[in-house]
């Protein structure tokens, strides 16, 4: 199987799912897909808690380590890296590394506001110095937060980041194509965008991204989807076929006795 650096250079986005437990990362498995992200939003939001705040670190480090018997490659989102410490920040990643975590998100603000990109550098800087095969995808928020929004800005910050030894840009809220390009085309490293409505992962591709995320949109339609299911019975109306309980025990069977691959 091709490395989780060498998915950023097929010539195709790497289509990225991201799970918030291990029965969603088997069924994204199950259907083929060569490498499975976590969400900190699915994760936190599972276990009753609302999204950032650093409240996800120890489950995602946790549900990380599971998946990473499976047959792919598996990515975590560390949010900031729950800490200001470079060296702590890098400490952490080492960890989950030796577990067998191929990569990390790590975003450049935190509580929803962008932080100075020199302390983000400096983390990304700890973490390539430790853990160097490690594929970063540093995240950059202006649009995600609507904060200095301009494609300048995000350069700016994606380029310091690349010095630092980043292996990827993230730039979630990112819509607009002709703003794609422009950052596709004003940085030599793969671009992440999150997937959106409005544009295909084929059209992506030929804007220049190189992954695109599923980010929290499996773990919020599979609850919209849970009530939809309910409502349908409720109102005497036909329900959609689901995965039958039996196939979906199998799954957990074979995970359970470590024959998931």
């Amino acid at each position: 199987m091709a490395t989780f650096l060498e998915l950023h250079h097929t010539g195709v986005p790497l289509l990225l799912p991201n799970a918030w437990d291990i029965g969603s990362a088997l069924a994204f498995a199950a259907a083929g897909f060569l490498a499975v992200g976590t969400t900190s939003f699915g994760i936190a939001a599972s276990a009753g808690m609302p999204d950032g705040g650093r409240a996800s670190k120890a489950a995602t480090a946790a549900l990380a380590s599971q998946l990473c018997r499976l047959p792919v490659h598996i990515t975590a989102d560390i949010e900031d890296g729950y800490c200001d410490d470079p060296p702590e920040v890098a400490q952490f990643v080492a960890l989950l590394v030796a577990e067998g975590v191929a990569g990390i998100n790590i975003e450049d603000s935190r509580d929803g506001r962008l932080v100075d990109p020199a302390l983000a550098a400096s983390k990304i800087s700890a973490i390539k110095e430790s853990s160097p095969a490690v594929f970063i995808n540093a995240r950059v928020d202006n649009f995600w937060f609507g904060e200095e929004a301009t494609v300048d800005a995000v350069l700016r910050r994606a380029r310091s980041y690349a010095e630092a030894g980043a292996d990827g840009i993230f730039v979630p809220g990112l819509v607009v194509p002709e703003d794609i390009r422009s950052i596709t085309a004003g940085i030599e490293l793969p671009v992440n965008v999150l997937a959106h409505p409005s544009l295909s992962v084929a059209e992506l591709g030929e804007l220049g991204v190189r992954r695109v995320s599923s980010g929290s949109l499996p773990y919020r339609a599979a609850v919209d989807a849970a009530v939809n299911v309910l409502n349908a019975l409720r109102e005497g109306k036909p329900v959609l076929p689901a995965t039958p309980y039996g196939e979906m025990q199998e799954r957990l069977q074979r995970f359970s006795r470590g024959d998931e691959g």
